[in-house]
């Protein structure tokens, strides 16, 4: 168990429950509402839920809160399953749902009613929002509020039946419209949608709120501690109350920490959907998305995001955590995990002189750990190398392949460029260079030692591929302040370039399987494209961090 989840303000205060006897077993549970994909936002709430249940032995729910069917979708909720299932956890039992609970919340708000603590208000939206008040001014009663129990069932009846159009009429709490806390101003409990339900088909023409279903699914669940972020603190309040007034089998407790929110991202539902309305990206599980799907293409490992879940703590203040610990943490995981090949973004051709037979080489999967075994590659007379690894001439700072200068072949041997041919606007079409060595691995013998070490692949053998080399999103550190997304767009987060060559063995790598291309980056067989016949790769992320580096 990390040292994060064993130190955190959270686990102090379950304890302390647990020590004093308030709660014997801990129940926690994750509650997305099916409204779209899970962010990386969502990725904390995960680890910090079921993390907590693992840690303390107790269970961990996966509850949809689908209180809302006109924004709701089987898309997302298979999404979401998926999202939890692949970053590592499992919940316990069944899937849950809010609308499993319906006929018993409708039930509770006639028991509001029958207390006289929750009414029929008739007012519309606009004259609702005027009779709410201010931060600083109290609200103003409903002329509905003084309406009898018997009148305030019988509409509530009538509105589950169907008989009013949708925005005509609400039950509302009977609360405070003069409280501080605006949440407390005769809160709306349910509202009419003559919309069908992803679950319930047209049962019902009525639907909870989510401040209304939350905490009543949470005491019909068992849960000991509802662990939400910051933003619903002010709604603990009503939660209280609502507990407080119903007959409900268990009392949850709720308890807030602070959302992850990282630098160059947006995790605005609103914001993440018009992305993808407006096809600024390629769909919510585009790998520039900070969606848990669109992390998984780009080839974020699962493991990577929790540790970087764990690392970034979990506290009671709001703030924006840089985006680069994030990537540090998936540089860090794959340069452990991550086996190595080659891939030549710029193709272009270098003809060994001397070399009369091709050469099988065995070179190793991966430098620092020999149980990723070896691979053959076969060494041939023509080769392709990147073009920005050779020039004519150059300075002592550039170590790759100059004329007259020596480098070493990735898991092959030394060679010494001898010339070059051109075309009439004098590009660079051909590179000839002679072998010094024969033997991989070995230096050359008058010991002059080659500058640097190149990739290659042999013109014989290499396979054309896709390769999608991504950036971050966003220019600008903070994009969700924004109105105007498009205006702080980084232009260059997507590059495709149809012209690399890469390793043959890498056409028939499995979908989402990571490699180091050499001195490229790291990057991902696309999950849904890839073909030995069509292969296509999606950069994961770069060697080193450029956005920071001056020298990037």
């Amino acid at each position: 168990m990390s040292a994060e989840l064993r130190s955190n303000f959270l686990r102090t205060q379950i304890q302390d429950d647990l020590d004093a006897g308030r709660v014997s077993a801990v129940v926690t549970r994750f509650p997305p509402e099916p409204n779209g994909f899970l962010h990386i936002g969502h990725a904390k709430s995960i680890t910090v839920n079921f993390g907590l249940a693992q840690q303390f032995g107790g269970q961990c729910h996966l509850r949809f809160d689908d209180t809302n069917p006109e924004k709701e979708s089987q898309e997302f909720i298979d999404s979401i399953q998926e999202d939890v299932r692949w970053l590592g956890y499992e919940w316990h039992g069944e899937v849950r749902y809010a609308s499993a609970y319906f006929e018993q919340l409708y039930h509770w708000a006639l028991h509001l009613i029958d207390q006289g603590v929750a009414y029929v208000c008739d007012l519309s939206p606009e004259e609702a929002r005027a009779h709410r008040g201010t931060l600083t001014e109290p609200g103003q009663d409903s002329p509905y509020r003084a309406r009898s129990v018997s009148e305030n069932r019988d509409l509530f009846v009538r509105m589950r039946a169907g008989e009013f159009s949708d925005g005509e009429r609400v039950l509302r709490a009977k609360i405070d419209m003069a409280s501080p806390n605006i949440n407390l101003r005769d809160p709306i409990l349910y509202r009419i949608r003559h919309a069908d339900h992803h679950q319930t088909g047209n049962e019902w023409r009525i639907y909870p709120t989510y401040d209304f279903a939350h905490g009543q699914e949470d005491a019909i669940e068992g849960i000991t501690h509802s662990i939400c972020t910051l933003e619903f603190e002010d709604h603990r309040p009503l939660y209280d109350w609502l507990i407080a007034n119903l007959p409900v089998p268990h009392q949850p407790r709720q308890i807030e920490f602070a959302r992850l929110n990282t630098s160059y991202t947006v995790t605005s539902k609103r914001k993440l959907k018009q992305l993808v309305d407006e096809a600024i990206v390629e769909g919510w599980d585009d790998p520039r998305m900070p969606t848990i799907s669109g992390l998984r293409r780009r080839g974020y490992p699962a493991a990577a995001i929790r540790h970087f879940c764990e690392e970034v703590g979990t506290s009671r203040s709001d703030g924006i955590v840089d985006v680069a610990m994030l990537e540090s943490a998936v540089r860090d995981e794959l340069n452990r995990h991550a086996p190595r090949a080659m891939c030549v973004m710029r193709p272009l051709r270098l003809i060994l002189t001397n070399l009369t037979e091709p050469l099988e080489l065995q070179v190793p999967n991966h430098p620092a750990d020999p149980s990723f075994g070896h691979r053959e590659l076969i060494l041939t007379r023509e080769l392709l190398i990147d073009a920005e690894d050779f020039r004519e001439d150059a300075n002592k700072h550039f170590k790759r392949l100059v004329i007259g200068k020596r480098v070493r072949l990735r898991g092959g041997l030394v060679i010494e460029a001898e010339s070059c041919d051109k075309d009439g606007d004098g590009r660079i079409q051909c590179v000839y260079a002679q072998c010094v060595t024969s033997v991989p691995g070995e230096d050359p013998e008058d010991g002059v030692k080659p500058k640097g070490v190149i990739h290659w692949v042999s013109a014989d053998h290499a396979v054309p591929a896709t390769i999608r080399q991504y950036d971050r999103l966003f220019a600008v550190p903070d994009p969700g302040k924004s109105e105007d997304l498009g205006a702080v767009l980084n232009e260059n987060s997507l590059t495709t370039n149809a012209s690399a060559m890469i390793e043959p063995g890498l056409a028939n790598a499995a979908p989402e399987a990571v490699f180091q291309f050499e001195r490229e980056g790291y990057f991902v067989a696309d999950r849904y494209e890839h073909q030995s016949q069509r292969p296509v790769f999606n950069m994961t992320i770069g060697l080193r961090d450029t956005w920071s580096d001056p020298n990037g």
